[in-house]
């Protein structure tokens, strides 16, 4: 993928939340942890992070459902008030500030492929992981994996906006 295919646009399968990602995410997660199983009902989850005012409404906004999390600390999933449809998280170790765009609900899914594959240990045995991808049991060294600009805006993020 380029920067010359951003912004891409998703929404939820009624159309009543459309929404644009303005630049290319931080970080694509595929998710194979049991929690997301569930709460996917798929194999995984796939999760592009991205600065959540990177994220702009384009038509009405989704409402954000407060719902339990793995770590125990929650998450509030943004959705569709009509459909039910889930377009984003936020997670509340991350907070408001960082957005987890469902990667299925873009136009365009295939343009966000996984970064990497989390939580491999509780895959399902027949999903077969592409070669490549790095994968790893658990969680990982975020250093070790995310491109340097998207080290950087997090630490701008991690900042926060200049003081005045």
């Amino acid at each position: 993928m380029t920067h010359d295919d951003y912004p891409l646009e998703g929404g939820c399968d009624c159309g009543a939340v459309r929404y644009r990602m303005l630049t290319r995410p931080l970080f694509v997660h595929c998710c194979h942890c049991r929690w997301c199983q569930r709460e996917s009902g798929a194999s995984f989850a796939l999760n592009a992070m991205i600065e959540s005012d990177r994220v702009e409404v384009l038509r009405e906004a989704p409402r954000l459902v407060d719902t339990p999390s793995a770590s125990g600390k929650g998450q509030q999933v943004a959705r569709c008030p009509h459909c039910q449809v889930a377009v984003w998280s936020h997670y509340a170790g991350a907070g408001a500030a960082v957005a987890f765009v469902r990667v299925g609900t873009l136009d365009r899914p295939e343009l966000l492929p996984p970064d990497i594959h989390i939580f491999t240990s509780t895959r399902q045995p027949w999903v077969v992981l592409p070669p490549g991808t790095p994968a790893v049991a658990e969680y990982y060294e975020r250093n070790a994996y995310w491109p340097a600009e998207s080290l950087a805006r997090r630490e701008a993020l991690r900042r926060g906006p200049p003081k005045t």
